[in-house]
């Protein structure tokens, strides 16, 4: 009665989430090359055998630069909106172009999958849940505010790879143009760390025993500033920073309240 997750990475340089359990699995976003995530997976004992579906958030080139090739390779359907095919200029074969509907469930073998809206800027965003063996775990990312959509789904999850992705000071007192500040914390760019605390300490379920922190900004945030932050407020969660430039462990989630870290291979 459990579920598989991992970062195998997080951040603007690529996004790629692993969600499975003893005999299938999915990606959500293919942000790294077909060889990176080979390479990741194989250091986690881990194989894209059991890989049977890959879904995609949205069209920005960290969340699909290595869908193309991972999909060919491997046959792999890839579940996504007929718009985000079109603005990431994406050509896939037809045969593997699946799409999907949100709070409508993609069954991939035991695993279920469900696609819900949020705000961003892109074509056609979505977030995802992967349920599976009575346990549900949330991906929420590239989130521009905490709406009533990512505030439900996460209170289903028993663990959650939720944004935090710059520190408010940090980002005002940092190199990037006005513009872009205006982006990033406008309402459809991306969560800060204040905003995905109040999200776990509000929203948070009490049988969520793993939160993994994700999409961190390399210029306007810091993996230990997020992680004492954070920690402060876990309560008996588990808090992991996942990395942009390398993966997490495997986390054993259960509905147990227990999660337990798999030993990764030599």
């Amino acid at each position: 009665m459990s579920l598989f997750i991992t970062s195998l990475n997080s951040g603007s340089n690529g996004n790629c989430y692993y969600i499975g359990n003893d005999s299938e699995a999915v990606l959500v976003d293919a942000g790294i090359s077909c060889r990176e995530t080979e390479k990741r997976m194989a250091r986690l004992g881990l194989t894209m055998n059991k890989v049977k579906a890959i879904f995609i958030s949205h069209e920005h080139i960290d969340h699909i630069r290595g869908v193309t090739v991972l999909a060919k390779k491997y046959r792999l359907p890839v579940y996504i909106t007929n718009m985000t095919m079109v603005h990431g200029g994406l050509t896939l074969e037809e045969q593997l172009v699946m799409t999907f509907n949100p709070y409508e469930p993609v069954q991939i073998g035991t695993l279920s999958v469900t696609a819900f809206p949020k705000h961003h800027d892109a074509s056609e965003p979505h977030s995802f849940i992967v349920a599976g063996n009575a346990v549900t775990i949330g991906i929420f990312t590239d989130i521009g505010a905490p709406c009533e959509h990512v505030i439900r789904h996460f209170q289903q999850c028993h663990a959650a790879f939720l944004e935090a992705n710059y520190d408010e000071e940090m980002l005002d007192k940092g190199r990037y143009p006005y513009y872009l500040k205006k982006r990033i914390r406008g309402g459809k760019g991306h969560l800060s760390n204040k905003q995905a605390l109040e999200i776990f300490t509000t929203y948070r379920p009490p049988f969520m025993s793993h939160l993994l922190l994700a999409h961190l900004s390399r210029d306007n945030n810091s993996p230990a500033l997020v992680q004492e932050l954070f920690d402060q407020h876990a309560n008996g969660t588990q808090i992991v920073v996942a990395s942009r430039f390398e993966e997490t462990a495997v986390y054993h989630i259960s509905v147990r309240n227990t999660c337990e870290v798999l030993p990764q291979n030599d």
